[in-house]
């Protein structure tokens, strides 16, 4: 069970913190994680924990940056866009493609786990968590082979496999099934409603003029495992 805090990002009470490398995850997220890293370490990947848990101040301060332009925006090829001719509503819409609303990322559940294998890459490479990583002839692409064949069996699953109207592709997301079905239920528009009508966002009233929409397409809508 998540309380409205841990699901929006205000609390930390449902996580493990590990160290070396850094980073938190839900405490019944760790064992199955740890038992598909050293599944993938016999088989010659490092399974390195890119971005777990992020909490809700984080989260806000990205989407508060990426709006003010102190931020890059980016179309779904990873070119970046003019946001000089970007109107509000474009604005938002552009932003949600690859980052979540404050208070609705998934990795405010400590539930998801961005992936890589530094491993793979060479030194001094700067990992873009783009699509084009993970395909042909990308850096992480045989890591991603082996994803493909072995997540389900410990719990995981991709939650944007593919494009279906909200996020953009980012196979690199992954989720432990068991518990973030049940947050993504609890995870209400009421409660998403509050938390932004309380917040900071820049953006804000245009947000929630068009939350029922927003929450449908860019919350809800997920590939199923």
């Amino acid at each position: 069970m998540l309380d409205e805090w841990e699901l929006t990002g205000r609390a930390r009470t449902h996580l493990l913190q590990i160290d070396n490398p850094r980073y938190a995850i839900h405490r019944e997220v760790y064992a199955p994680f740890k038992a598909m890293q050293e599944a993938a370490r016999r088989d010659g990947f490092t399974l390195h924990p890119f971005s777990a848990f992020r909490d809700y101040k984080t989260q806000l301060r990205i989407w508060n940056r990426k709006f003010a332009g102190e931020k890059p925006l980016y179309d779904r090829n990873g070119q970046v866009r003019d946001q000089s001719a970007l109107a509000v509503d474009e604005r938002i819409d552009c932003i949600l493609n690859w980052s979540a609303l404050p208070g609705a990322s998934r990795h405010h559940w400590g539930t998801e786990i961005d992936v890589v294998d530094l491993t793979q890459a060479p030194p001094g490479y700067v990992v873009q968590l783009l699509p084009e990583e993970t395909q042909p002839g990308g850096v992480f692409h045989e890591l991603h082979l082996w994803l493909d064949a072995h997540i389900e069996q410990f719990g995981f699953f991709r939650p944007y496999r593919e494009y279906r109207g909200g996020m953009y592709e980012e196979p690199w997301h992954l989720s432990y099934e068991p518990l973030a079905t049940l947050a993504l239920e609890w995870l209400t528009l009421d409660l998403l409603e509050q938390v932004v009508a309380e917040s900071s966002m820049l953006g804000r009233e245009t947000v929630l003029e068009r939350l029922p929409d927003l929450y449908e397409r860019h919350v809800r809508m997920i590939c199923e495992r």
